[in-house]
Order: structure tokens, then sequence, then C-alpha cells
């Protein structure tokens, strides 16, 4: 039997008073950043199978299934016959998914596709209705630690960015977007106040053609670390969400939940960066709300009916501890609607 094998044998999990507990046996590492190393840590797994409401044979869709943390803590909560279709862009991803899954035979359902078609891609499994959706937004630290991907300025490597390996990559937009164009790309999903500047320095040293040659253009254009963070963050943020057009997925997804949820079902979205989060709000403000005329209107006329209801209204956050042992957790934000 291989480690991840053993990994997988050795791994339990049960609920108690709506929570959810790991065990771990054997000899197999209890220290995250041990297991961390093995596999993507996912996060708020406790939080996400109380919001999702997980029960015994219900049907759920786990739309970002990365590596398959949360898919596994599905899988076995809902057992012995629930099934959980999981979905993601990254066909790399799903290989390693895949192993991890052998278990649980048919009960595992993958499919390689963006979470913004999952009715499409459930109705290619006959699965018209869902007790529970989850869409864990990002990436994870596979994809910045493994070659290949171009995420990170943690390595030099082809400046790519892509989740899944087809189509314009990010060094087709840093060299081959008008300096204007590209500025506005980096201020609107980099959120990045030297955005112009950064702009300028790219489009005077191309072709950038890898991760560290990038960074090191936006290094010598505005100075160093400021607060802790690398300069290039948030234009390989901005870069990488324009690759992969997430915004766009998310705000399809996103409408596509409410298509496919059962009445009580629910949906659970994890965002990590402020753009993410608002559209998620302001879904969720929309599908709860009672009526969703202008604020300047004297009285109702849209006879908007809600979809929705908010399961929590504030956001849930990691816990502390969780911080201590995954420290890339500290952004997430959960959000939880149940349909009506």
């Amino acid at each position: 039997m291989t480690l991840l094998e053993t990994h997988i044998e050795q791994t339990t999990y049960s609920t108690s008073s709506a929570r959810f507990v790991r065990r771990e046996h054997g000899n197999m590492p209890t220290n995250p950043d041990e297991e961390d190393r093995i596999h993507h840590a996912p996060v708020m797994v406790s939080e996400t199978m109380e919001y999702l409401g997980v029960r015994s044979g219900g049907t759920y869709i786990d739309g970002t299934v990365g590596e398959g943390g949360h898919t596994l803590a599905l899988l076995d909560l809902c057992s012995p016959q629930g099934t959980v279709l999981a979905i993601d862009r990254d066909p790399r991803a799903l290989a390693v998914a895949r192993q991890r899954f052998t278990r649980f035979g048919n009960r595992a359902i993958l499919a390689h596709g963006s979470y913004a078609e999952m009715d499409r891609i459930a109705g290619q499994f006959s699965i018209t209705s869902v007790s529970g959706v989850l869409l864990d937004l990002g990436f994870s630290s596979r994809q910045i630690e493994v070659d290949g991907y171009g995420l990170s300025f943690q390595s030099d490597e082809p400046l790519d960015m892509r989740y899944d390996p087809v189509g314009a990559t990010a060094a087709d937009y840093a060299n081959r977007t008008q300096e204007s164009e590209l500025a506005d790309l980096i201020y609107q999903f980099g959120e990045e106040r030297r955005s112009r500047a950064i702009a300028r320095a790219i489009v005077a040293n191309r072709p950038v053609t890898t991760t560290g040659q990038l960074a090191d253009v936006i290094s010598r254009a505005v100075g160093g670390r400021r607060g802790g963070i690398h300069p290039a963050t948030r234009t390989f943020q901005a870069l990488r969400i324009v690759v992969n057009q997430e915004l766009d997925q998310l705000t399809m997804g996103l409408d596509v939940i409410t298509d496919l949820l059962e009445p009580g079902g629910r949906g659970v979205i994890i965002s990590y960066h402020s753009l993410e989060d608002r559209i998620v709000k302001t879904w969720i403000d929309r599908a709860t709300a009672t009526c969703i005329c202008p604020p300047a209107f004297p009285e109702c006329v849209c006879n908007h009916v809600p979809t929705m209801r908010a399961v929590r209204r504030r956001v849930v956050r990691p816990s502390g501890q969780e911080i201590a042992g995954n420290p890339r957790s500290r952004s997430a934000k959960l959000r939880a609607v149940e349909r009506i």
C-alpha cells in the first residue's frame, strides 16, 4: 500500500453535535504543516460541513474539488448511499483527487469543467437537483508549489497561470495588451494603486516570459516589500483572474446554484479576496431580498420573490487555531444560503 493509500485508509470523519471532527490514526502526520506537504489543506472543513447540513443519502456538488479535501469529507458524511459530483477546471488536480476517491466507487463522480456550467455537467450524469453545492474559490497550495502553473514568483517558470491548460496565458496578456488597458486590468482586478507605473515597466521590458522576470520588473518599478507583501502580489492576482475569467465564472456559477438546489438545499461559498466576496454578498443580498426596487422608489413595484434565505447573516472566518496551523486560510470568508 502506498503512503497516499495509507493516508486515505487511516483518515476517518464523523459528526458530533453538528461539528465535523477529523481523527488521525497510526503514524500518519498530525501536524498540519506535515500533512499539507502530502495534500493541500482544505479550509474550514468543520464549518463547511456544518453549514452545508450534510446528510446521509444526499447528493452534493463540489464545484472546485482541487485535490479533494472537502470532497472526501462530503463523501464520508453522506454515506452510505450519498453521491458527490466533483468538478474542477484543472485536469492535473483531478488526477490527484481521483486517486483519493477510489474507495468510494461510483459514489464519487469526477468531471473536468467549470462550476459555471455545473448544471450542464450534472445533467450529463442524470443529476437534476442536489442537496448542497460547495464552491471553494481561488487556488490551492499545490498550484503554487508544483512546477508548470506559473502562478507564483516563488520560483522562476513560464508565465502561464491557467488552471485549465488551454487558451491565452498570462504571458500573452502581459506582452500583447496595450499599456493603458494593462494598467486598468491591474488596477481593477489586483486593486493595485501603482498600476500605471507597473504597466509602463512591463511594456518597457517586453517580452516578459517568466514569473521571476515579471516579479523583478515590478520590484524595480515600484520598490521592495511594503508591509510584508511582495510588490508583485496584486499584479499576479490580476493576471490570474483575467486569464481564468474568475469573476465572470463566479457570477455565472452563483446563478446556477439557484437552479440546482432542491428546496432546503444549501450553498456554501468560500472566497479569499474582496472582489470575490463582494460578488457573493451582492448575489446573496438579491437572492434573499423581498424587494429589489431602487431605493428612490416610494413603494415596491418589483414583485420580487426571494429564492434563498441566509443560513447566517455574518460571514464565517477560520478560527485562530486553524490560521496558526494553516496561515493561507487567514483571508477565507464563508457565506451560506438555503434554497426556499
